[in-house]
């Protein structure tokens, strides 16, 4: 969805957040730059309000830093805090699966088959943005069925800031067979109803991604070049 496009004045602020969100995780938005509420809102074709509000929320996300009255920029990104997200989400991930399998029905199983079969057309076709999403559709399955409200949401905010890096570097981090057989074998754990051990397959998985985004940070894959 393009930022360019104008915002239906019925979703406002919280249309404006998802958009900006987006341009950010796309590269649309580049960590680094600089951004101006009032050129922003020209871009949606809407006042100057609703678009403060989502570059809150998306300071709040990690996603935007502001320094009042010198500037408002994408965050850049940053290794230590790259790091301290992963090993939450990692954290996070492995407590939603093992609360999830023990009442996984058959009909999860099948939506987590369907995602990963996504995934895998969308890795063969080279289209990041719709692997990302199977992706997600994916690893959503179990959070549902863990049934913890909280954990969605300090999930949900903390995604943006690894799917960033996850775009920028698919081919990379995700764009191979291991992603699709990682995924294969977690459901057949979760299938044969071992919650501890599907949560321990699913960490490792989080520290493969971890050493991955690692190395690229060592051959400086992510250094910056915005300016102004």
């Amino acid at each position: 969805m393009s930022l360019d496009r104008p915002v239906a004045r019925r979703l406002l602020s919280d249309e404006v957040f998802d958009r900006l969100r987006d341009s950010i995780v796309r590269g649309e938005l580049v960590p680094g730059e600089k951004v101006k509420d009032g050129e922003l809102a020209e871009r949606l074709g809407l006042s100057r309000t609703p678009v403060r509000e989502a570059l809150a929320r998306l300071a709040d996300i990690g996603l935007v830093e502001a320094k009042p009255g010198v500037y408002t920029r994408i965050t850049t990104l940053d290794r230590r805090d790259v790091e301290n997200t992963l090993a939450v989400l990692r954290s996070l991930d492995q407590l939603a699966v093992e609360a999830a399998v023990p009442v996984m029905t058959e009909r999860d199983l099948v939506r987590m088959r369907e995602a990963n079969h996504d995934f895998e057309q969308a890795v063969a076709a080279g289209d990041a943005t719709a692997a990302l999403a199977a992706d997600d559709r994916f690893h959503a399955v179990p959070l549902a069925a863990a049934g913890n409200a909280v954990l969605s949401r300090i999930v949900e905010q903390l995604h943006p800031q690894i799917h960033r890096i996850l775009h920028r570097e698919f081919s990379t981090l995700l764009g191979g067979r291991d992603t699709v057989e990682h995924h294969g074998r977690l459901i057949e754990v979760c299938a044969g109803g071992d919650a501890r051990a599907a949560a321990d397959l699913s960490g490792r998985h989080w520290l493969e991604l971890g050493g991955h985004i690692s190395e690229l940070f060592d051959t400086d894959r992510f250094a910056e070049a915005v300016s102004g």
